[in-house]
């Protein structure tokens, strides 16, 4: 079985000790489409546990739309009114997909593979903005003051990154983030025209652990870094391209973090950089032959197997008790 704990960065001491779990929790969550209920599992045995303190979150695409959730019902509810926000909106969000008939996605990924998405969707029809408004108090999101949200979205104009964080929080904002621009029109805000936040940052993580109070972060990793089949047909290339592409952009910022902490830590009053921890949950590690799976894909008996994959990935990172290796992995 691989090891559920993908990737640790750790700059404590060997010797240092350690309160497991941390009192104090700063998550990354990727995108990735249905992938995102692995996270939805994930967060959801995390907040069961009432000895962790979760301080911010930063996202892109389903990840932005899982952490948005989460803190919305945080607000609203408390850690019970965290969980039911997530449950309502994934057994909504694959409820809706089971009504519509198989052979309509036909000719939708002939159309969608032949013309943009201005052609096959002039009216810019897109289901994840009800979903949103039916599930999200944007009003209270904006107005909370933790956990912190910190938002990826993708500049199209200058191909740099945007973060939109509580107070600047719409759905549009998070459309933004999870706009794929062969599928959806760009999202326009305040006259900039917005991409999927995860081709810069999936997650945006260097921002997250700069902003956080947290020494301790844990990434949800979703897009899959391992592949069992060689891609043949057009379809198999361009996932498989999406998805190295979604991967390497996280890898970067855990190398450049990895560099930069060190430089951090030596003018840091507070010690958080001299204590940092990067761990990462893997969905691939949990769903056998990930890569080969559609992340269209809503049924529930898929978007079941990840949540539960997502909890046992939770579980066993809340149980390793602080047992860690101080050297950097990739895993």
């Amino acid at each position: 079985m691989v090891d559920i704990i993908k990737a640790t960065l750790d700059l404590r001491p060997p010797t240092a000790d350690r309160t497991w779990p941390p009192r104090r929790l700063a998550l990354a969550l990727q995108g990735g489409g249905s992938f995102g209920a692995f996270t939805w599992g994930a967060l959801e045995r995390l907040i069961e546990d009432e000895r962790i303190a979760l301080d911010a979150f930063s996202g892109a695409s389903a990840g932005a739309v899982n952490a948005a959730l989460l803190v919305s019902g945080l607000a609203e509810g408390g850690r019970e009114g965290a969980r039911k926000t997530l449950d309502q909106f994934w057994t909504g969000v694959s409820q809706s997909a089971a009504f519509l008939p198989k052979a309509a996605t036909v000719p939708l990924g002939f159309l969608a593979r032949a013309l943009s998405p201005y052609q096959f969707n002039p009216f810019d029809l897109n289901p994840l903005r009800r979903a949103l408004e039916t599930h999200i108090d944007f009003d209270r999101l904006r107005h909370v003051s933790a956990p912190r949200l910190l938002i990826a979205a993708t500049r199209v104009s200058t191909a740099s990154l945007r973060i939109f964080r509580n107070e600047e929080i719409t759905p549009a904002a998070i459309l933004a983030s999870a706009c794929l621009p062969l599928l959806n029109q760009s999202v326009e805000i305040d006259g900039e025209l917005y991409w999927d936040g995860g081709y810069i940052a999936n997650p945006p993580l260097t921002p997250l652990v700069m902003e956080t109070n947290a020494s301790d972060i844990l990434i949800v990793q979703l897009a899959p870094t391992r592949s069992q089949k060689a891609p043949r047909s057009r379809r198999e290339i361009e996932r498989r391209i999406d998805q190295i592409n979604f991967a390497s952009t996280l890898d970067r910022e855990i190398e450049a973090i990895r560099l930069l902490a060190p430089l951090c830590a030596a003018g840091d009053a507070s010690g958080k950089w001299a204590k940092l921890r990067l761990d990462r949950l893997s969905a691939e590690d949990g769903i056998e032959f990930l890569a080969e799976q559609s992340p269209a894909n809503l049924e529930w008996t898929f978007i079941s197997a990840l949540r539960e994959a997502g909890r046992a990935a939770a579980e066993a990172w809340l149980e390793q008790k602080g047992e860690f290796s101080p050297n950097f992995m990739t895993g």
